[in-house]
C-alpha cells in the first residue's frame, strides 16, 4: 500500500486535531472568565492506560482502507466547504460488521445481553401525559384495603338487620326492655348477652324502663353498626360519649348485668356485698391484663389486642362461671379475697408494709417488700399513705403467682432495677439474693451460692450483652424469668424449683390451657374449702398440685 495518501491523512488528522485542541483551550477560558471557577480535565492523568489503548485502536481503524477513503473525503469536504453528508449505514466502517471485523482478533466473543427490564413511568412533571393513565392503572389494579368506616357489606345485610328490629318492636310497641334489648345486642349487633346492660342505659330515655324505636335506630345508624368490627360495637357500647376509652367505672353497668343474669352467680344474689367485691375484682383483673400502658384507661387498641370479647362469649356459653378462667371465675375472685382478708388483720381494707411481709407464709424478703411499698412496680391507688389498696393487691398477688406474663415481667423488673437503667446487673441481683442467703442459713439449708446463681440464671435466660438482665431478655423467656425473680426475693418458690420433680414439670409444660395462676388458685381453692369445711387435710388423699403446695408451705 503507498504510504503517500496515510502520510498526508496524518498530517490533516494532526492539523486538525491542533485546531480542535486550541479551540477547545480557547472555549474553556471564555468559560472561567464567565463562571469564575476554572475547568479541569484529569482524565489523561487518571487514565493513562485507557487513553493509550484508545489511540492504539483508533490507529489500527485509521490504516484501514475504507476509514481512509472516508476520512479523506470528509477533509476535502471540509476544505471545499461543502455540506458533510452522513455516509450509509451499510457503508460505515464503524457499522456492526466493520466493528465485528476489527475486534475479531483482539477481544473474545460478547456474551448476549440480559434482557432489560420494563422502563419505569414518567413522573408528572416529565410526562403529563401518563399520569391519567397510570393512576387509572393503580386503582384497578390495586384494591382498597383500609375502610376507615368498616367495610361496605351488601345491602341485604343491612336489610336483614333492620327486620330483626322490626321483629322485636312487633311484640313490644311501646319499646324495648332488657330481656328484650339481650336478644337485639345476640341477634343484630352479634355480641355476647352482658353488653345489653350498659347499651340499655346508654340508650334508655330518663324516666322510663324501656328503650324507644328511634333511640335504636339513631344509634344503629350512627355508630354503623352493620359495617364496623365486632370490637368496635363493643367498645362503642362501653365507653361514655365524646370518650375515645374505656374506665373502669364504664364497666360496673356490664358487670350488674352479669350478676343478674348469669346462672352460675345465682347464689350471690342474697350477699350484696360479696357482688361488689365480686364486680370490683373482675373489673381489676380486666385492666390489669388489658392495659398495658398502666393509665387507668382501656382505648379500642387495647380492646382490639385482648381477649376480652372472647370472655364475654364464652359466658353465653358456659353456666358454670369457674370455667370462664379469664377473669370471670368465682374461685379466683375467693382465692384473691380471701388471702386479701388473712393478711388484713384490722379489716380496714388497707395492708400495711408488716401485713405484706406474712403473704405466702413470709416468703417474700423484706428488701423486695421494701421495694413495692416505694411503689417501684406500679403506683399505689390507696389514698393512704404507705398503705396498700384492695386494687393494688390485686396487681401484686396476679404478678406475684404468674410471673410469665408480661405484667407481672414489668413489675418485678422495675422493683429490682434499683438504679432505674433499664438493666438488671450482678451489684443489684446481689442485693436481693444476700437476704436470701441468710435466711438459708437460719432454716439450715445449704446455702447456694451468688456466682453458682448467676452462672446459671445466664445459661438459662442467655442475656444479649453479657452481665445485663433487660427486659426484653426476660420476655424473650417468659417461663424461666419467674425463676430469675424467685430466685431474688421469695424463698419457697426457689427451694421448691430446686428441689422440683421434672416429670411435674413436663406435666405442667405440656398442659398450655392452665397458666401459673389458674394452678395457683385451684390449688388455693382447694384449701380454703377445706379450712371452711373443717377438715383436715392429708396429703396422700389430695391432687398433685395439693401436694406441690404443701411442699411449699412446709418451709
Amino acid at each position: 500500500m503507498d504510504d503517500t495518501p496515510l502520510r498526508r491523512l496524518h498530517v490533516d488528522v494532526k492539523r486538525t486535531t491542533e485546531l480542535s485542541e486550541h479551540q477547545q483551550r480557547v472555549n474553556s477560558a471564555s468559560t472561567a472568565s464567565t463562571t469564575g471557577s476554572p475547568r479541569t480535565d484529569g482524565s489523561q492523568a487518571r487514565f493513562p492506560i485507557s487513553k493509550l489503548k484508545l489511540d492504539n485502536l483508533f490507529l489500527q481503524w485509521l490504516s484501514m482502507a475504507d476509514s481512509q477513503s472516508l476520512v479523506l473525503s470528509l477533509l476535502e469536504d471540509a476544505k471545499a466547504g461543502r455540506q458533510l453528508a452522513r455516509p450509509a449505514e451499510s457503508a460505515s466502517p464503524l457499522s456492526p460488521s466493520a466493528a465485528q471485523n476489527l475486534f475479531a482478533a483482539t477481544t473474545p466473543p460478547l456474551s448476549p445481553q440480559k434482557a432489560r427490564s420494563p422502563e419505569s413511568p414518567q413522573s408528572p412533571s416529565r410526562r403529563q401525559g401518563s399520569t391519567q393513565i397510570f393512576t387509572e392503572v393503580k386503582a384497578d389494579t390495586v384494591p382498597q384495603f383500609y375502610f376507615p368506616g368498616g367495610k361496605p357489606v351488601p345491602s341485604e345485610v343491612r336489610e336483614q338487620a333492620l327486620a330483626k328490629i322490626d321483629d322485636l318492636f312487633r311484640s313490644s310497641p311501646d319499646g324495648l326492655a332488657v330481656p328484650a334489648v339481650r336478644e337485639l345486642v345476640k341477634e343484630v349487633f352479634q355480641l355476647p348477652k352482658a353488653l345489653a346492660y350498659p347499651l340499655f342505659y346508654k340508650l334508655v330515655a330518663p324516666n322510663s324502663s324501656s328503650v324507644s324505636r328511634d333511640s335504636i335506630l339513631t344509634w344503629f345508624d350512627e355508630k354503623n353498626v352493620v359495617q364496623v368490627d365486632p370490637v368496635r360495637r363493643m367498645f362503642d357500647i362501653l365507653r361514655k360519649e365524646n370518650c375515645f376509652y374505656v374506665a373502669p367505672d364504664d364497666l360496673k353497668s356490664m358487670m350488674a348485668g352479669i350478676l343478674l343474669s348469669h346462672p352460675g352467680l345465682e347464689f350471690l344474689q342474697e350477699t350484696p356485698e360479696f357482688q361488689d367485691r365480686y364486680a370490683e375484682t373482675v373489673i381489676h383483673r380486666i385492666f390489669y391484663r388489658q392495659d398495658k400502658s398502666g393509665s387507668g384507661r382501656l382505648s379500642f387498641r387495647d380492646l382490639k389486642r385482648g381477649d376480652l370479647l372472647h370472655a364475654l362469649t364464652l359466658l353465653d356459653e358456659e353456666e358454670d362461671i369457674n370455667k370462664v378462667l379469664k377473669y370471670f371465675s368465682y374461685e379466683h375472685f375467693y382465692v384473691i379475697y380471701c388471702k386479701f382478708w388473712e393478711l388484713d388483720n384490722d379489716h380496714d381494707f388497707l395492708i400495711s408494709k408488716e401485713d405484706l411481709i406474712r403473704y405466702g407464709n413470709h416468703s417474700l424478703t423484706y428488701r423486695i417488700v421494701e421495694r413495692v411499698f416505694q411503689q417501684a412496680g406500679r403506683p399505689f391507688r390507696s389514698k393512704e399513705s404507705n398503705k396498700m389498696g384492695y386494687e393494688d393487691f390485686v396487681w401484686f398477688i396476679m404478678s406475684e403467682e404468674d410471673k410469665s406474663s408480661d405484667m407481672a415481667l414489668d413489675y418485678w423488673f422495675k422493683c429490682c432495677d434499683l438504679d432505674g437503667d433499664g438493666c438488671l446487673r450482678a451489684n443489684e441481683m446481689l442485693f436481693f439474693y444476700s437476704e436470701q442467703l441468710h435466711r438459708m442459713e437460719c432454716l439450715s439449708q445449704e446455702p447456694v451460692l451468688f456466682e453458682d446463681v448467676l452462672c446459671q440464671m445466664h445459661d438459662m435466660i442467655q442475656p444479649a450483652k453479657e452481665g445485663c438482665f433487660t427486659l426484653a431478655d426476660l420476655k424473650r423467656h417468659k417461663q424461666l424469668a419467674g425463676t430469675l425473680f424467685n430466685m431474688l426475693f421469695n424463698l419457697h418458690k426457689f427451694i421448691a424449683f430446686e428441689t422440683r420433680d421434672p416429670f411435674l414439670a413436663r406435666q405442667e409444660r405440656e398442659d398450655a390451657n392452665l397458666s401459673d395462676w389458674d394452678r395457683f388458685a385451684r390449688t388455693e381453692y382447694i384449701r380454703l374449702a377445706m379450712e371452711e369445711e373443717g377438715e383436715e387435710a392429708e396429703p396422700e388423699s389430695s391432687t398433685d398440685l395439693w401436694e406441690s403446695s404443701v411442699t411449699e408451705s412446709a418451709f
